[in-house]
C-alpha cells in the first residue's frame, strides 16, 4: 500500500525500500542478467544480401527459417544456445547448446534442421552477421544442402525479430526465472523447454492462439 501510493504521488522509493516489501509479501523479482556479446563480425569478410526485409510471413514450412544465438548465465560460466526456427509456425526445428561460440555451434543447428526437416532446394535461411555465420565452411554447407543464405542490417533487431522474440520469451519463461549451477542442468532445462512445451504446447497469438505443431498439423490438412 505504502509503494502504490508513493508510485501514485510521484515520491522515489528506494530499492531497499521495495525488496522489504517484495519480502513481506512472499514475492522476488527477476533480475537483470548480464549480456554476452554474441555477434562478432569479421571484417573484411563479405555477407550475404538482406532477401527477407522484415517478412517473417512466409505461406509454407521451411520457406524461411530464422537463425541466431543468445546466451544463458550459468555459474560455470556462459551456455551459448543457438537456434533455427521455421518463421511459417515458430517451430525450433534445429538447436544447439555449447560452452562456445564457435562456428560450430550454429553448424550442429543448422544440421540438426536439414536432417529434421529436409528441405526442399531455395529454403531461406536468414541470420546477423556474426562471424560464425559468415564463415566460408558454414555457407558452404548451406550450399550443399541448397539453402539460400541471407542477413539482415547490422545493429537492428527487428530484422531478425522472429529469433528475438523467442529468446525473449525463453528468458522470461524458463532461464531468468532460477539460477542454473550447472550448464548440464541448463541444458537438460532447455530441452525440455523446447521440445516438451514450446514446440509442442505453447500457444502463440501469431498463430491464432495454436501451438506451432498444432499449426503445421492444421496447414498440412488443409494442403492434402
Amino acid at each position: 500500500m505504502h509503494a502504490e501510493l508513493a508510485l501514485e504521488h510521484g515520491v522515489r522509493v528506494g530499492e531497499k525500500r521495495v525488496a522489504r516489501l517484495l519480502t513481506g509479501a512472499g514475492l522476488e523479482g527477476i533480475p537483470a542478467r548480464r549480456k554476452a556479446r554474441t555477434t562478432v563480425r569479421v571484417a573484411g569478410v563479405r555477407c550475404a544480401p538482406d532477401l527477407v526485409e522484415r517478412d517473417f510471413d512466409p505461406s509454407a514450412p521451411d520457406r524461411l527459417w530464422c537463425a541466431d544465438i543468445t546466451q544463458i548465465s550459468t555459474w560455470e560460466g556462459w551456455l551459448y544456445l543457438a537456434t533455427v526456427i521455421d518463421c511459417f509456425s515458430r517451430r525450433i526445428v534445429g538447436w544447439s547448446m555449447q560452452s562456445h561460440m564457435r562456428r560450430e555451434l550454429v553448424e550442429t543447428a543448422l544440421e540438426m534442421a536439414v536432417a529434421r526437416r529436409r528441405p526442399a532446394r531455395g529454403v531461406i535461411h536468414h541470420s546477423d552477421h556474426g562471424g560464425q555465420y559468415t564463415a566460408v565452411v558454414f555457407g558452404e554447407r548451406c550450399a550443399q544442402a541448397g539453402i539460400t543464405v541471407s542477413m539482415g542490417s547490422v545493429g537492428d533487431c527487428y530484422d531478425n525479430a522472429v529469433c528475438e522474440a523467442f529468446h525473449a520469451t525463453l528468458k522470461r519463461e524458463l532461464v531468468n526465472r532460477r539460477s542454473w549451477p550447472t550448464q548440464a542442468e541448463a541444458q537438460t532445462a532447455v530441452f525440455g523447454y523446447i521440445e516438451g512445451f514450446y514446440n509442442t504446447r505453447r500457444r502463440h497469438s501469431t498463430l491464432d492462439h495454436r501451438s506451432p505443431a498444432e499449426h503445421e498439423r492444421i496447414a498440412a490438412q488443409l494442403s492434402s
